[in-house]
């Protein structure tokens, strides 16, 4: 987002801790944050890359460049595996070879699952004002259960979400928009008075479809899209930019 908007929708409109958000023309007082977990959160990439080295070397086949990689996270460990081994992010694999990559996979990335993954800047501190500011916090990923609470845990993040939805604990995952009904159902409120915080065109499509509204992140994992053109209620340089769009109630800049 430019700078220039940036400011511009911080006069314009109040937001999150006892603020409101502009939402098109309406002012929409978010009672909850959902947020995406891989390149909303946490860069996560080196590591899942970093497992599917591990299982391509494994079978006689040449590793993918990390940056190529980037681009192939977003519909599940399992589909991210598939594209390695096709080498590409349309490609397919012969389902008995993928069901053993992906099995030594797991084995992989659960024994390394946080060894470079960090935090993005300003993850963790906005997270602590939200919290501070009572808000509800869920992290709704669709990265396999067994994965997704040992990540949080390395990096002291569980603490912050209630709950945590991951991409095998529901009959769908993003980008079908169960996940989110179902944390709007568990804290008993409205998708429209929630908030989806993510980077990929599966988190845009989940709160489009539930009519929640979303903000998208530059930063993360967009598989080669413009995400500008999505048409997200907002577009965000980096996580604190979620801060920077603050402005106490009644201010007029």
């Amino acid at each position: 987002m430019p700078r220039c908007e940036a400011s511009w929708l911080r006069r314009t409109a109040d937001y999150v801790f006892g603020f409101s958000l502009l939402v098109g023309s309406a002012l929409h007082s978010p009672q909850g944050f959902l947020f995406d977990l891989d390149g909303t959160l946490v860069d996560s990439a080196p590591d899942l890359i970093g497992a599917c080295n591990r299982v391509l070397r494994s079978l006689d086949r040449e590793p993918v460049s990390l940056t190529l990689a980037r681009q192939w996270i977003g519909n599940g460990a399992k589909r991210l595996v598939e594209r390695a081994l096709a080498g590409s992010f349309d490609g397919e694999a012969d389902p008995d070879l993928l069901e053993k990559a992906y099995r030594l996979f797991q084995a992989f990335y659960l024994q390394d699952v946080c060894v470079e993954s960090r935090p993005y800047p300003s993850v963790r501190e906005t997270l602590e004002r939200l919290r501070g500011a009572k808000k509800r916090l869920a992290c709704v990923t669709n990265k396999p259960s067994a994965f997704t609470l040992p990540l949080l845990k390395a990096l002291s993040l569980e603490h912050f979400f209630d709950p945590v939805v991951s991409g095998d604990d529901l009959a769908q995952k993003k980008p079908d928009p169960m996940p989110l009904e179902y944390v709007a159902n568990t804290w008993k409120v409205r998708p429209d008075q929630c908030l989806m915080v993510g980077d990929s065109i599966s988190d845009f499509s989940a709160a489009k479809a539930c009519h929640m509204p979303v903000v998208l992140v530059r930063y993360g994992y967009h598989q080669g899209l413009d995400i500008e053109a999505w048409g997200a209620d907002a577009v965000l340089d980096s996580f604190d930019d979620l801060a920077n769009l603050l402005a106490p109630s009644g201010s007029d800049g």
